[in-house]
């Protein structure tokens, strides 16, 4: 059966950009502002306080790993903080050494190895919002050995980097994903997943996306009643089945379309529909375009992003 996180992650398409050391000494805190990529961090030594705009204040300790798909504003700051330095991500020069905040000389109370990448999907913000606002992970030594796995490759500039950087993210999102505890995490997919009578429903649909679902269909696959299988479902993924299985229909969709590659009969049949006009009305629904025209203006935006020095793919 289909894995929904693999597929999910697949079509969000990451790419690894930036990583860098950091480390502070005595009363320290920055302050980033929003930046809307997803950034990450793996606590080497010691210990901080991170507080993301809109959830409470954590305290990240040595062993520690954090990932922010969406990447809010937020402040880093030693456990007494210190007057906050503003940075903006978006603007900032990207440092080629370890940056180092508080006390400038002598040993620091803390070191972390972070960064962020890019999402090479632009319906990364629909995906990442099926995801955890913040994923903390505790002691779990694989994710610290793949951020400086990433790190390593980054700083080097080998044959076959960007694909192995590519991979490596991949792989430390899903080590992020299965490793958070997901009963505890807001409505979405992990949640949905660790649900195993909502995760049967999940599986199924994404196991065969042209099969013509109904909410009667996956209650019976959960073991449930209608009734309760629809509320179970919206109050766990923070949608109905039915909206689910639109939305995820579309997403794969317009990845079809942007490949320009198939014909749309083609691509209405890969993701449940029986003839071109049905889909073209629900794409045009849902997207707000018509399949033909979504499809040439993304082919537009990759030829000007690849004219600019960067591959979105």
């Amino acid at each position: 059966m289909s894995d929904p996180l693999t597929q999910l992650i697949q079509l969000l398409k990451p790419q690894a950009v930036f990583s860098k050391g950091i480390s502070g000494a005595g009363s320290w805190a920055v302050r980033y502002s929003e930046f809307g990529h997803p950034g990450f961090c793996a606590v080497t030594q010691g210990e901080c306080r991170l507080a993301v705009d809109g959830l409470p204040p954590v305290i990240v300790e040595e062993g520690d790993f954090v990932l922010l798909p969406g990447t809010p504003a937020f402040t880093m700051s030693s456990l007494e903080p210190g007057i906050p330095l503003h940075v903006d991500p978006k603007t900032a020069t990207l440092p080629m050494t370890e940056v180092r905040y508080g006390r400038p000389d002598g040993p620091p109370d803390m070191r972390q190895f972070g960064g962020y990448f890019r999402f090479g999907s632009p319906d990364a913000g629909m995906l990442v919002s099926l995801l955890p606002a913040m994923i903390h992970v505790r002691g779990n030594p694989r994710l610290s050995q793949l951020v400086r796995l990433v790190g390593d490759e980054t700083a080097h500039e080998g044959v076959g980097r960007d694909f192995i950087l590519e991979r490596l993210v991949e792989i430390l999102l899903v080590e992020a994903l299965r490793a958070v505890p997901a009963q505890e995490t807001e409505p979405g997919l992990l949640r949905g997943l660790a649900d195993a009578r909502i995760a049967d429903a999940l599986r199924s649909m994404h196991d065969d996306i042209t099969h013509p679902w109904t909410v009667p269909e996956l209650a019976r696959l959960s073991g449930m009643s209608r009734s309760a299988f629809f509320e179970r479902f919206a109050r766990v993924v923070g949608v109905s089945p039915m909206d689910y299985l639109l939305g995820w229909r579309m997403t794969v969709a317009k990845d079809m379309l942007r490949g320009g590659k198939m014909p749309l009969e083609q691509v209405a049949e890969r993701v449940g529909y029986g003839s071109a006009t049905t889909f073209s009305t629900a794409f045009s629904r849902r997207i707000g375009l018509a399949p033909g025209l979504y499809a040439r203006r993304e082919r537009l935006r990759t030829a000007e992003a690849q004219s600019s020095g960067y591959s979105i793919r």
